[in-house]
């Protein structure tokens, strides 16, 4: 809890308590096990505390009350050093997410009021998904102790289920198989009351329907007090909905957290001295970690693909798909560095059946692949999902029409506008590189005939360029005589003015 004035948060100013969940067994056991090493026996407490304050068979609002009512719970005596206590353990049960505070200011009254939002507890498979909780878990009570707790969670499958022959059918029945409706019986003043009658909260906290916003309220929390510059920026924003609207909106845009959407309103340049957002400057900064986000997705996403041992090169041969056929209409040519080897059918039934791995291989001398080419072609099977077959026409372009053209960006762009066009088979992919090639030969006919210098009349008649007369330097015919030469002498001088 961000309070820098205790006066302004004392036994005697009032709240309330909101909660949309009721905790299970399960949950009871998270915060006993999980979140109580991590926080203390005290903050649970407070938790609970709060919790009770709304009725156990029901959710929403408690009354509003003076918060003496708490400290006499907690035992916690008035005065500032009860307040302290109150603020620090709300405070760590806030940081790892279990409560949300907000201040509201009544004018009629002069004096704030204070709302505790609980949050549930995280189920076990989300908790040990937390990078940063499962980090504090290991702090406080090492390594072995939590994959210990890890396992106690954890129901395993009976031993049967663990058979990989096991075929597995949903036999699940869907909602409009059992049940009709009548749909022509419409009660609309039954939607207008539960529309008017829904909770409040849910209502007042949203800024665009379509998506979950973040607040001003949320922002402001977590936002850095003493050491950030930008805070009185960010703090003026309660007042300007339009700005908060375009933060929203640029978060939204490229999948930005809270944690990420604060730290780049805490970078230099977000606001101008005018305290304005500028809005051009956060979206560039936030394509940038979605970009790296993105990459580090994929990298992850590889990385899991090699440890689990799913790359196709490794398939054993037992397990191999039915070798599929080739029409002769979709052939491709046989690569010179390929005649002797193989003849036409046979190189089409490789790059229709075998990985791309393996085809890529044959392509380098000894089969060592460059790991930029490598690196890329990885990219383009486990992130972008292109099958096999398609890489290997892919490879083949490159090798063909391409030779020098082994880059990571052309290769990427090639990729992208397949996947973009819907390639997804061998033939399509022939198709597809055919109609490349025909327009990539009809754009360089164009440009040799552009540079092709042109003499005579043009097709429309006209002369395309004016012929211009070259001096040359050719000798005189006649040499100039004796009596010619000492007149031009004569006239020069008089023209000099020296007539001697």
């Amino acid at each position: 809890m961000l309070i820098t004035n205790l006066l302004h948060f004392t036994e005697n100013h009032r709240f309330c308590v909101y909660r949309d969940f009721a905790l299970s067994g399960l949950d009871y056991r998270m915060l006993s096990a999980i979140y109580q090493p991590m926080i203390g026996a005290f903050a649970i407490g407070v938790f609970q505390t709060l919790y009770h304050q709304v009725d156990g068979d029901r959710t929403g609002y408690s009354e509003l009350e003076q918060q003496r009512k708490l400290f006499l719970a907690l035992e916690l005596e008035p005065g500032e050093r009860g307040r302290r206590m109150l603020a620090e353990q709300t405070s760590r049960l806030e940081a790892v997410g279990l409560l949300q505070t907000n201040r509201k200011y009544s004018p009629a009254a002069d004096d704030y009021m204070y709302e505790y939002v609980l949050v549930q507890p995280l189920s076990p498979q989300e908790f040990f998904k937390n990078q940063h909780l499962v980090m504090l878990l290991h702090d406080k009570v090492g390594k072995y102790a939590v994959l210990a707790l890890r396992e106690q969670f954890y129901a395993p499958a009976p031993q049967e289920w663990k058979d990989p022959s096991l075929q597995s059918e949903d036999l699940s029945m869907p909602f409009y198989e059992l049940f009709r409706l009548d749909a022509r019986s419409i009660d609309y003043e039954l939607e207008q009351a539960l529309q008017e009658t829904a909770p409040t909260r849910e209502t007042e906290r949203k800024i665009d329907v379509t998506t979950r916003a973040f607040h001003y309220s949320e922002i402001i929390q977590r936002f850095p007090h003493a050491t950030s510059r930008n805070r009185p920026f960010v703090e003026n924003l309660r007042n300007k909905p339009d700005q908060m609207f375009e933060i929203n909106k640029i978060a939204r845009k490229f999948n930005l957290s809270l944690r990420e959407t604060c730290r780049l309103l805490d970078e230099d340049g977000m606001f101008s001295e005018d305290g304005e957002l500028m809005t051009d400057m956060l979206q560039y900064k936030a394509s940038l970690y979605y970009r790296q986000d993105k990459e580090r997705e994929q990298e992850r996403e590889r990385l899991f693909y090699k440890i689990a041992g799913l790359t196709k090169a490794g398939s054993h041969t037992a397990d191999a798909p039915e070798e599929k056929p080739v029409e002769m209409q979709y052939y491709l040519e046989v690569p010179p560095m390929f005649a002797g080897q193989c003849n036409q059918h046979q190189y089409n039934l490789i790059m229709r059946n075998e990985p791309y791995t393996k085809v890529l291989e044959r392509f380098f001398p000894k089969g060592a692949v460059p790991k930029p080419v490598a690196d890329i072609f990885e990219k383009i099977d486990v992130n972008y999902g292109m099958p096999d077959e398609v890489i290997n026409v892919l490879i083949h372009h490159l090798h063909v029409y391409k030779e020098s053209s082994w880059t990571k960006s052309y290769i990427d762009t090639v990729a992208s506008n397949m996947l973009a066009k819907g390639v997804s088979t061998y033939e399509q992919a022939v198709a597809y590189i055919r109609e490349q090639t025909k327009k990539r030969s009809k754009l360089q006919e164009k440009g040799e005939r552009a540079l092709t210098p042109l003499s005579g009349k043009s097709r429309g008649g006209r002369q395309q360029k004016p012929k211009i007369a070259i001096i040359a330097d050719n000798p005189a015919q006649k040499p100039v005589s004796k009596e010619k030469l000492a007149e031009i002498r004569k006239l020069a001088r008089e023209i000099d003015g020296n007539p001697t």
